[in-house]
C-alpha cells in the first residue's frame, strides 16, 4: 500500500480557510488545481564574512524557510489527492442536512474523527468517535515544546490544544466497522476528516460520504445532537470564546440580540478592570520597595 504523508497540524490550520473558499469551484470540475511539480529545496549560501552570528542566523533563516516549503509542499499534495477522490466519485459530498436526512432514513453510520476536545462538548446521537488527531497528553521533553510552540502560536487565544496523529486510527475503525459500512466521516470543519476518507479509501473502504464544510456547517434541524453545547461551538475556545468575539457567537448574538452582547461585554469590561487593578496593584509594590531602598543608610560615605 502506498504510504501518505499527512500534513502537520499547523499546515492544515493555515491552509483551512483558503481551502473553503475555493472548495465549491475545485469539486464542481472546473480546471485549476494545483501543478504537481515539486519546487527545489532552497539553498543560501552566506557570503564570507567574519561576524559567525550573521552565519547561522542565516542558517536558521534557511532552515525555516525549507520547513515551511516543506509544509506548503505537503499541503500542496494532499490537496491534489483529496480533490482526486472527490472529482472522481470515490468519496461522495453531503451537506449537513444531507447526512442527517441519511442517518436518520437510511442508517447510514457517522464516523466522527474530531479530536476528544471537541467531541465532549457536543456531537451527532448515535454517531461512532474515533479521533484522527487527538490531544497529546504526554508530558515528555517533545511534547512538551510541542505545547508551548501551540500556545505561543495562538493557543491561548483560539483554545486549540496540541494534538497529535492517532498511528492506530485504521485498527480502531476495522476493529468497529466493517469495510462494506456506508461511512458518513465529519470532523469540526472539513478538513480532517478529509485526511480521514483518504486514508479509509486506500484500505479498502469503498462506501464513503464526506460531511462538506464539516459539523460547524450544520444548523440546529439538520442534525440530532446531544451534548452541552451546539456543535457550532465545539471549535472555539480559549480567551476568543471568553471575551465572544469568535465568527460562530458573532451570529448568535445577532440572532439572540443584546441580552447575549451584554454578557460578553460584561467580560470584557472585568478582564480591563482586572488588567488595571494587576497594573496598579504593581505599581504600588515597585512605589514601596523603591522607599524602603532609599531609607537604607549608606555607611562610610
Amino acid at each position: 500500500m502506498k504510504s501518505l504523508v499527512l500534513p502537520s497540524l499547523n499546515a492544515l490550520t493555515i491552509y483551512r480557510s483558503n481551502f473553503h473558499k475555493d472548495q465549491s469551484t475545485r469539486f464542481s470540475g472546473r480546471a485549476g488545481y494545483l501543478d504537481s511539480s515539486k519546487p527545489s529545496s532552497l539553498k543560501l549560501t552566506p557570503s564570507h564574512t567574519t561576524q559567525p552570528f550573521n552565519v547561522s542566523s542565516i542558517r536558521m533563516q534557511a532552515g525555516d524557510e525549507d520547513f515551511e516549503l516543506k509544509q506548503m509542499r505537503d499541503m500542496a499534495a494532499a490537496k491534489k489527492r483529496w480533490d482526486a477522490l472527490i472529482r472522481d466519485g470515490k468519496v461522495k459530498l453531503l451537506t449537513p442536512r444531507e447526512a442527517g436526512y441519511a442517518i436518520q432514513l437510511s442508517n447510514k453510520t457517522l464516523l466522527d474523527v474530531r479530536p476528544s476536545s471537541e467531541r465532549k462538548k457536543a456531537w451527532v446521537k448515535g454517531s461512532t468517535w474515533i479521533p484522527i488527531f487527538d490531544v497529546d497528553d504526554k508530558f515528555d521533553a517533545g511534547t512538551l515544546s510541542r505545547k508551548v510552540t501551540n500556545l505561543v502560536m495562538g493557543g491561548w487565544w483560539s483554545g486549540m490544544p496540541s494534538l497529535s496523529y492517532d498511528r492506530q486510527f485504521l485498527s480502531k475503525v476495522e476493529e468497529k466497522l466493517p469495510k462494506d459500512t456506508d461511512l458518513i466521516v465529519a470532523c469540526q470543519k472539513g478538513l480532517r476528516s478529509l485526511a480521514a476518507c483518504e486514508q479509509l479509501y486506500n484500505a479498502g473502504y469503498r462506501n464513503l460520504f464526506w460531511v462538506q464544510g464539516g459539523l460547524e456547517a450544520a444548523e440546529e434541524e439538520d442534525l440530532v445532537t446531544e451534548g452541552p453545547q451546539p456543535l457550532k461551538f465545539a471549535g472555539i475556545g480559549g480567551v476568543s470564546e471568553f471575551l465572544g468575539w469568535t465568527d460562530q457567537q458573532r451570529l448568535q448574538a445577532a440572532r439572540e440580540g443584546w441580552g447575549y452582547r451584554l454578557l460578553f461585554s460584561a467580560r470584557l469590561v472585568g478582564v480591563i478592570l482586572a488588567a488595571d487593578a494587576l497594573f496598579i496593584g504593581a505599581q504600588q509594590v515597585y512605589s514601596t520597595e523603591t522607599r524602603d531602598l532609599l531609607r537604607i543608610p549608606i555607611f562610610g560615605s
